[in-house]
């Protein structure tokens, strides 16, 4: 019944738009990733620099995602999500056919993947418009579930750099995206229900508010987790075991997918049994699993079965902190997103960073693991003192007493 009643609720349509658009743009984001080996073996680059070149994507992504977030409630997110796409189509066609020589041209590209990855201020808000509270879980989980975009570029960036080189991967990349803007033109419809646009003045007010920067902390543990690993696993893969390029993006694909394909399930279990129960489950394995793997562990499938638990816990958090996202700041959601994946967006950042910053100066990746594991365990307990205040203020509003918090 409650499935039933889901998809008579909101627009179908918009909502495989919205995930199929992210899809392709997080594909896209993460590029450099999965390429990171063949093109630190032509631009003989350190440790560090395949840290910083993986990792700025994440940051421009960031930061675009506020603009993206002022333009979905200015300019509506139909709209911002055209332009957007269109920006990223010309930045990968522009320097596939200028050509990649050097570094610095390399972390300029990086600054125009960002805005694939600002996608998700875009998709989100474009899906849960159309939504009751008590189905924001399994919606935004679905609008969401794009981070499996990471997936697709882990399986086959690697194979196609080894047959027409890393350069034409950048080309090609800009195909799969065309196809989803004309997906996107054709199915994407914005909501009626779209909140009047706000003045920088009351944007400025959400900053005054203790919840919104909970949830910006929140989101930069378990996406920043999510996309920094995402990010950094093929060269950790190439580097800690030995492994060729296409076998590492193998290996990182299988702990991506499975973040990926748990986002909606995180989404769909905080609505059946409440947000914060959930996430904080989620925060306390990820902790362990993310403590776990910086010891390094000699053997490949212990290593990687221990990343597909950490990526699992991660991606359903993200699921389960957009369950609870709309319900504190439904007529918000546009500035929220934004605001919220620009942190989600910064974690990501460090992790990669600071992964590469760990290798090249310890000669071992545990550092940068153990930070972050740390990270996970003081959103844990941020996350258990809030909750009450949550629960007892969060119910007196409209419409969401049918939602589980």
């Amino acid at each position: 019944m409650q499935t039933r009643d889901f998809l008579k609720a909101g627009h179908w349509p918009t909502l495989f738009a919205a995930f199929f658009y992210f899809d392709m743009s997080f594909m896209v984001w993460v590029i450099l990733g999965p390429l990171a080996v063949q093109i630190a073996s032509d631009l003989h680059l350190d440790a560090a620099q395949k840290g910083l070149m993986v990792a700025l994507p994440v940051l421009a992504g960031a930061f675009l995602r506020v603009v993206n977030g002022f333009l979905v409630d200015y300019l509506r997110p139909k709209l911002t999500g055209i332009l957007a796409q269109l920006v990223v189509i010309g930045g990968l066609v522009g320097f596939w056919a200028v050509g990649i020589g050097s570094y610095s041209q390399l972390l300029f590209l990086g600054l125009i993947l960002g805005m694939a990855g600002a996608s998700f201020a875009v998709a989100l808000p474009l899906a849960s418009r159309w939504y009751p509270p008590q189905y924001q879980g399994i919606a935004l989980g679905i609008a969401g579930a794009g981070n499996s975009g990471t997936v697709f570029a882990a399986l086959f960036a690697p194979l196609l750099a080894t047959m027409v080189g890393w350069t034409n991967v950048i080309g090609l990349a800009a195909i799969p995206l065309v196809v989803a803007l004309a997906v996107y033109l054709a199915c994407a419809k914005d909501s009626p229900n779209q909140p009047p646009a706000k003045s920088l003045g009351e944007y400025a007010t959400i900053l005054r508010q203790p919840d919104a920067w909970w949830f910006m902390f929140y989101y930069a543990v378990t996406f920043g987790g999510f996309s920094g690993l995402a990010s950094s696993l093929g060269f950790y893969f190439n580097t800690q075991y030995g492994l060729d390029a296409v076998t590492a993006g193998y290996c990182t694909a299988a702990c991506v997918f499975a973040g990926s394909l748990f986002r909606p399930i995180g989404g769909a279990v905080a609505d059946r049994f409440g947000g914060i129960r959930v996430l904080s489950a989620l925060y306390a394995i990820a902790a362990v699993a993310l403590i776990l793997v910086s010891f390094g562990f000699a053997q490949l499938w212990l290593g990687l079965g221990i990343l597909v638990v950490a990526m699992l816990a991660l991606g359903m958090g993200n699921g389960a902190v957009f369950q609870l996202v709309p319900q504190r700041f439904r007529a918000e959601m546009g500035v929220m997103t934004g605001l919220v994946g620009m942190t989600g967006g910064v974690g990501g950042f460090y992790l990669a960073s600071s992964l590469g910053l760990s290798k090249q100066f310890t000669g071992s990746y545990q550092a940068g693991f153990l930070i972050f594991a740390t990270l996970a365990v003081l959103a844990l307990v941020a996350l258990t003192r809030v909750k009450r205040r949550w629960r007892a203020t969060w119910t007196l509003q409209d419409g969401v007493a049918t939602a589980r918090i």
